[in-house]
This record gives C-alpha cells, structure tokens and sequence, in this order.
C-alpha cells in the first residue's frame, strides 16, 4: 500500500520592500495624541468654541477700531499716533492667556475661591481713596495708580461679585423660598461693594454691578416679588443719589428735554458729537480711519463712545454687525446655561452674561441718546486695560464650565438601551481626555 505524503510548505521568501515594511511594523511607534473626532462636536465643545470664537473675534475687532478712533487722543497725549493702540494690545496679549488658563479650572476651584476674591477685590477697591494711590479722572474717583501703572479695580470686583452671589445662592439653594436667606448675606456684603463704587461717584459701574446682582438671583430661582421689592427700594436709594448731585441732575434734565442751543457747549456736547457721527456715517460709512468726530469733537472716542466711531466709519452696516456678534454672544451663554445642571455654572454663567451683554447694550442706548450719559465702556472692543482683562478673565470662567459641561438625561425622558450605550461612551471618552 502506497502512503502518500503532503510536501511541507514553502518558506516564502519576502522581497526587500516587504522586509523593510515587516521591520517597521514591529518597531515600536512614537507617542501620538489621539483626539475623537465625535468629543470635537459634541454640543459641550460646541459652545465652547462658539464662545471663545466670538469672544476673540469681538477683541481682535476692538483692536482695529481703538486703532482707527484713538490716534488723535493719543498724539495730544504724547504717546505718539500708536500708543493708545499698542497699550490695549498688551492687555489683550495678558488677557487672552489669562482666559485660556481660567477655562481649564474645575468649578470646584471658582467655588473655593469665592470668598478670597470677593475680600481681595474689596481690598483693591478701598485703595482709590488712599492719597497718593487713588486716582479721580472726568469727576469719578475710581481707579489706583502705583508708578506708572493704573488700574479700575472695579472691574475686578464685578467677576468678583459674581462668583461670589453664585456660590452663595447655590448654597442656599433650598432655602430660597424664605426672603432672609435671599437677604443675608447678599444685601449687605454686595451692598458695600457697590457702595464703594457710588462712593467714587461711579454711578455707571454700580447701575451695572446691581444689575449683575439682580440678575444673578432671578437666574436662581428667586421669586419675583422678593425681586419687584428689591429694585423699588434700589429706585429709592438710586433717586437721593441722582438729586444729591447737581451735574447729575443737570446731566439727565438735558437728556429729558433734549439739547437745546444754551446746552450745546455743555452736557449736550458729547451727546450731540456723537448724533452727528452716527449720522455721518450713512448705511455705509465713511470708511477706516475716515472719522471727524476723533479730530478731538468727541470726547473718549476710543472708550465709552467707541460706537460712535464704528458707525461714523462703518456705517449702519458695521454698527448693525456689533449689535449681531453681541446677540450671537447672549446665544453662546443661553447655550451654557442650558447645557449644564450646576446651579453654580449656571448661575455664575448668567451673572457674566448680564453684566457683558447687557453693559454693552447700556453703552449703546448711551451713544444712542436713549439713555442719559453714565461712562461705562464698550465691552471687548472699547480701549481700558483692566476693563479688558477682566471681561476676558470673567468670560474664561464661562469656558471652564463650557469645558467641563457634561450631558445628562432630562428627568423623564425614557433611554434606548442604544442611548445608554452612547451616553457611556461619551462618558469614557471625557475621562480618558
């Protein structure tokens, strides 16, 4: 009987480009950062990056224009045509890092700190009345000077203030109902920081920072009379405070019945300077660079009437695009807070969007002569070193939150196994990250 036998395999030779590609494969790879694709859309980084994007577009944009309105103010200082400009770029270059390190906070970090910013700012605010550092410029007492450097610390309080009342009302989150809590502390310890700003004459910034306060506690949850309470009595307070002054009182009585010709030289001036800008602008403006009003007609044409010079030179169509990049703005905060469950995110989130958004459209009705003249800056785009950093510092808090939102099931709404599956996912994906 005949066995056959199976030939044993071939030892299959590999021509040189195989051998060579067989020896990098087993060669060991170089350290890669993998970043998932699904994470880069997720609606958590969408926000992210819809806020930061409008953020830096609003900045980079304030600088064209402080660059545009400012070199006439700037060449009677003796600083020259650019310097002006060149100081607000330094603060945007220590803002904008300053930003992106606050983003990558944990909430957690806000919450332990809310009391120590609160106390610090304070402290700072207390110094405009120390003689040799306190420094008055157009009647308001408001800002410090140490050598050549000066600062509004104010606005430092502002982000301050916030962090602060959110950290206490979410503290206090079931005991809301009762108008002591609501009260104490928020009453007398916000109330002395705002009382320090009046004390300053800085009718401007405190409007704001109450504003800020007022919106911070309806974002909470607190009921509405408690609410209608506190802005009657901050009507009243906010009445003695105006007819105690004299050029308030002045100043809102040529706001009410218009300017006539007595007035022009006076309070009228700036008002009607910055009619005429926006007036000359037309629908599409005079072009960059090509404004009048900056040929020293309009005071503080680089800061608190900056939207006066966009329309001169950009018409109504680059004064209509600001008013849409704020509103895109209000969109990416409304999207933070509805993306998160934390009341302190949430509530910290809707403190800064009150006081950047509605800052600047207080400033606009200003230049619009919708309201009377209180001195508060254009947010992002106005020239003021501290008042830059610190909405850059404040809208850096916003993205920490934005970063680290994470989506959660509404209550009630029934899960697919499916869904469950991605939401673990997801999960997974965040922790590895």
């Amino acid at each position: 009987m005949t066995s056959t036998r199976t030939p044993p395999p071939r030892a299959q030779t590999r021509t040189a480009p195989q051998a060579r590609a067989a020896q990098q494969a087993r060669a060991p790879r170089p350290a890669v950062a993998v970043i998932p694709v699904r994470k880069l859309f997720s609606a958590a980084q969408t926000n992210y990056f819809l806020l930061l994007g409008v953020t830096l577009f609003l900045v980079i944009f304030g600088l064209v224009m402080v660059l545009s309105s400012s070199t006439i103010e700037s060449f009677n200082d003796d600083e020259g045509f650019f310097g002006r400009f060149v100081r607000q770029g330094l603060f945007a270059v220590v803002g904008i890092p300053l930003m992106l390190l606050a983003s990558r906070m944990p909430p957690t970090f806000w919450k332990r700190w809310a009391w120590p910013a609160l106390l610090f700012g304070g402290a700072l605010q207390m110094l405009v009345f120390v003689p040799g550092i306190g420094l008055g410029y157009g009647g308001n007492n408001n800002w410090i000077r140490v050598g050549s450097f000066t600062a509004q610390p104010s606005e430092f309080v502002k982000i301050a203030l916030i962090v602060w009342v959110a950290w206490v009302l979410t503290t206090k989150q079931d005991l809301l109902a009762d108008w002591k809590h609501v009260a104490l502390p928020i009453a007398p310890v916000g109330g002395l920081a705002i009382m320090l700003v009046l004390i300053g004459n800085d009718l401007g910034t405190a409007s704001v920072m109450l504003l800020i306060v007022l919106g911070c506690m309806y974002f909470a949850g607190v009921r509405l009379k408690f609410l209608l309470t506190a802005i009657v009595a901050i009507s009243l307070v906010a009445f003695v405070f105006v007819v105690s002054s004299s050029s308030r009182m002045e100043r809102i009585n040529a706001w009410r019945s218009g300017c006539g010709p007595e007035d022009y030289s006076g309070y009228c001036w700036q008002p009607e300077h910055a009619n005429w800008a926006l007036a000359a602008g037309g629908l599409f403006g005079k072009g960059l660079g090509n404004s009048v009003a900056k040929w020293n007609w309009l005071p503080e044409a680089s800061s608190d009437y900056i939207f006066a010079i966009i329309g001169e030179e950009l018409g109504l169509i680059g004064a209509v695009v600001v008013l849409a990049l704020f509103v895109v703005l209000t969109i990416a905060f409304v999207r933070i807070i509805r993306a998160t469950r934390d009341t302190f995110a949430r509530v910290t989130t809707a403190g800064v969007m009150v006081w950047v958004v509605g800052q600047a459209f207080v400033n606009i009705a200003v230049v619009l002569g919708v309201l009377p003249v209180l001195g508060v800056p254009l947010p992002l785009i106005s020239a003021g070193g501290s008042a830059l950093i610190a909405t850059l510092l404040g809208i850096g808090v916003v993205l920490s939150f934005a970063r680290t939102a994470t989506a959660e099931p509404e209550e009630g709404v029934v899960q697919t196994p499916a869904d469950r599956s991605r939401l673990l996912a997801a999960q997974r994906v965040r922790s590895r990250a």
